[in-house]
């Protein structure tokens, strides 16, 4: 017999309870951001290294930001959309429409 639970089942599990939500919910902000700086980043034709020097910063930070692995500051993500040739836009949306 198998008693494996499937990963859907799992997570769901898991993110049932509040302080796992949060968690999580930080973990998606994190790698959302940091997937739309590199799909702006690539369709410039950018490396990590150019975006790095545009916006002050080191390539690694950028590597480790595109990942996911850091949350920014507001005044990080201006450098980042200048350095993009871009303007940061913040919005509010509804629970009932977030992904």
């Amino acid at each position: 017999m198998n008693d494996r639970k499937p990963w859907a089942e799992l997570r769901d599990e898991v993110v049932a309870h509040p302080e796992a939500r949060d968690a999580y919910d930080a973990a998606r902000i994190r790698y959302e951001l940091g997937r739309e700086v590199r799909e702006r980043r690539v369709a410039l034709g950018m490396t990590q290294d150019q975006l790095a020097r545009a916006a002050g910063l080191q390539q690694p930070a950028v590597a480790r930001f595109e990942a996911g692995g850091t949350m920014p500051t507001l005044p990080l993500l201006e450098r980042l959309a200048a350095a993009l040739g871009a303007r940061l836009s913040v919005a509010f949306e509804p629970l009932d429409r977030a992904g």
